[in-house]
């Protein structure tokens, strides 16, 4: 008896391990090519980017949600050098865009999935954080004078719109996803 408790147990860890590598792939996959395939409106593809972000962060767990936090720029960045003009100003926000994907991942961890408080007061408070971090960023940046001032609106209003619309996007997959998989 002991044995096929072991047995499942680690059967078990095998399929869950395996299906956690699979949605990292899956996402960040998703994350990096989205700029390729449908570049403009960059809304569109800034809703997707946060959505997969969101998704990541009720899916997977440690090391595996760091690709998805870095590839969406890094697929921008690709873009912007294979198919159009080069904008050095993107490369000075990349590792600052970086942090404001971790805050919003870091947000859905722990206070969705470890304190289980309610997804859209999370989503509210990751996407207000992840927004007032990048155009804080900007702001100073701006004031400097090392990125144009069109990086504040970029930076502000609009991350938090598509950080909310990604995490609706997102949450309602998650719902629906739990809701097949209780029912098969």
């Amino acid at each position: 008896m002991d044995n096929k408790y072991e047995y499942a147990k680690k059967e078990g860890y095998k399929f869950w391990f395996r299906q956690e590598n699979i949605e990292m792939i899956a996402y960040t996959t998703i994350s990096f090519f989205l700029p390729f395939f449908i570049g403009h409106p960059q809304q569109i593809v800034g809703v997707l980017v946060n959505a997969m972000l969101v998704m990541s962060a009720l899916n997977l767990k440690g090391y595996r949600l760091l690709p998805v936090i870095i590839a969406p720029c890094l697929g921008v960045l690709a873009r912007g050098i294979i198919f159009g003009p080069f904008t050095i100003f993107l490369a000075y926000m990349i590792p600052f865009i970086w942090i404001g994907n971790f805050i919003l991942v870091y947000a859905f961890q722990k206070m969705r999935v470890q304190k289980k408080i309610n997804s859209w007061i999370t989503l509210a408070v990751g996407a207000l954080a992840k927004t007032a971090f990048l155009f804080t960023v900007a702001y100073l940046l701006v004031n400097v004078g090392v990125i144009p001032a069109l990086f504040l609106t970029t930076m502000g209003i609009f991350q938090l719109y598509t950080a909310i619309t990604g995490g609706i996007i997102a949450i309602g997959i998650q719902t629906a996803r739990k809701k097949i998989s209780v029912q098969n």
